[in-house]
This record gives C-alpha cells, structure tokens and sequence, in this order.
C-alpha cells in the first residue's frame, strides 16, 4: 500500500475581523442570535488582500514548515469556489508566484466546502505517477465577495482564508483511504456561475443543510473507520469542517468523543468553505496538537451536494 502523508501546514487569513455586533448594523440579527445558532463570533473578510495573495501566504507557510523547496514539488492542487478568474486557475498563479516547476500538473478543483478532502486525494493519485513526490495542496475561498448582505440567514456564516499542506507520497506509507460522494442538487446550496451574466451570490437553505450535514458526518466516519479496520479510540485526532458548531457537537456526542481529540476554531474564522479543514490542520500543527504518527480523521461537506473523508497521518 501507497499514500501521502502530511509533512508542513500553513495558513493566512485577513487583517480585517468582522464581529457579530458589526453584522448587527447591516442586518437584523444579534451576537446572541448567531452565536447561539451556529458558534461564530468573529469572521475574517478581505479588503486589501486578493484571492491570490491569502494562496500565496497560505503555500510560503506550509513549503516553510515542511522545509521543502517549491523545486521539489510535483504537483499544485487549489480547492476553491471563488478564484479571481477562471483562466488563469488559482494554481497557475500559484506556481508563477512561487517558482514550482513548469513540468507539473497545476490546476483548481471545485467540490465546494468537501474540496480540499477531494484535492487531498487527488493529490494522492498524482503523486504516485510522479517523479517528485511533494505535493502542495490549498484551500482557499473568499466568501464574502458571494455573499448576499441582505440574507440575515446566510451573510453571518461565512469568511475568509487559506490553508495549505504540503505532503509526502512514499511507497509502503497507508493510503488516505479517502471515502468521497456526490449528490447532484443546486436546491439546498447553491453559487450562481456566468450564466447570469454577473457573479452570483450564495444561496441556502439552512435547516435542510442541518440535516445533510448531521447524516453525511457520521457516515463518512464510519466507512473511514471500516476502510482503515480502525475504531475511534484509534484516532488520535478528529477535524471537521467548521461549518456550525452544533453539528460538531452532535458528532463528538454520538461518538463520545474526548475533548483533547477534536478542535473548533468556528468562533473565530466561521466557514471559509475549502479552507475550513486546512485551517484546523495548522493550528493544531502551531500548537503542537499533532506531530510525526499523529492520525487525524478528517470529514467535510457541502454544496454539490458533496461529502468527504479520510484518515490523514503526519510526517
């Protein structure tokens, strides 16, 4: 068996923090009302920083903590849903910006909020046909450029930011084992592309995202588990997509899970959709929460409908 392993993390949010009180002025709602509903307190929004630049700080980061040079990378995958443009991809940008080689794939990947988990895989599988055997992997949305300012159920959750990991791909290391699905559906969450002549905003239908999310995590942890022929006390780690706080902690009840082996970061980011889950990764890589052997399994979903798992280690 083949597979990848997580050698550095990164990250880079913007300088700007939106707080609940600040949503407050723009719409009917309270600090109460959101944190209550969803666990979010601040989010970070863009003004001076681009799309390309939160990649771009994300990457340098996670190249710098894995102490590898971007020569030695073979291959660049961005997850994303808002690129500053379709042609040249966010990954081009990226590999002109940091020097990665020219005889590599580079290129965006869209699978909304489960995106990363399935860049991660992607990854995977180029790696294996790769001479180099380093991948750069990024997460990054820009949310707040798509949201509706006038949809109170909406324009409270989300942020933005990047997140990145560099990974190894060696022979004999265990697979991802990456469990992934789609359910075509532009009902429940939806982001208008350029048939409209315009870009369009997000649109969601919250309570039966709720109930998706809650079956989707779930199941996603169990075909994992029985993939690996693990349990949950063999994780040491569990990483979530940080979309709403109480499906987190739905999750952790029915799995009884310890509070030293998940992590919520919502409060302070609230969804940033493909970075969400890269985002939990360097921080609990900052605060040494994980290092070399450390299995963090790691679930996500999201519009398309899409869902993801996998049993990630690192390096």
């Amino acid at each position: 068996m083949n597979g990848i392993k997580i050698k550095g993390t990164g990250r880079c949010v913007p300088a700007k923090i939106v707080t609940n009180g600040d949503l407050a002025k723009v719409v009917e709602t309270s600090d109460e009302w959101i944190t209550s509903r969803t666990g979010i307190r601040h989010r970070h929004h863009c003004t001076e920083e681009t799309h390309e630049s939160l990649c771009l700080g994300a990457a340098k980061a996670a190249l710098e903590k894995a102490g590898i040079a971007p020569e030695d990378i073979g291959a660049c995958v961005v997850a994303t849903v808002t690129a500053q443009s379709i042609v040249p991809s966010a990954a081009c940008l990226l590999q002109r910006d940091l020097g990665l080689p020219h005889d590599i794939p580079c290129f965006d990947l869209n699978a909304a909020c489960t995106g990363f988990l399935f860049a991660l895989h992607t990854m995977e599988c180029l790696l294996a046909a790769s001479p180099r055997k380093y991948g750069l992997v990024v997460g990054c949305d820009t949310l707040s450029r798509v949201t509706n300012w006038e949809d109170r159920g909406t324009c409270i959750l989300f942020g933005d930011g990047a997140g990145a990991c560099v990974v190894e791909y060696r022979e004999g290391w265990p697979s991802i084992s990456a469990e992934l699905g789609t359910h075509g559906s532009s009902e429940l969450l939806s982001l208008p592309g350029l048939e409209t002549g315009k870009r369009g905003v997000i649109a969601m239908e919250g309570t039966k995202v709720f109930k998706f999310a809650v079956e989707a995590v779930p199941y996603c942890m169990d075909r994992v588990l029985e993939k690996t022929g693990m349990t949950a006390a063999d994780v040491d780690f569990f990483v979530f997509h940080q979309a709403n706080a109480r499906i987190i902690d739905l999750v952790v009840r029915k799995y009884r899970i310890p509070p030293e082996k998940y992590y919520k970061n919502i409060a302070e980011y609230g969804n940033t959709s493909a970075a969400s889950i890269p985002l939990v990764l360097s921080e609990l890589q900052d605060l040494e929460k994980v290092g070399p052997g450390s299995r963090a399994l790691v679930v996500g979903f999201g519009g398309g409908l899409t869902w993801g798992g996998a049993l990630v280690e690192f390096a």
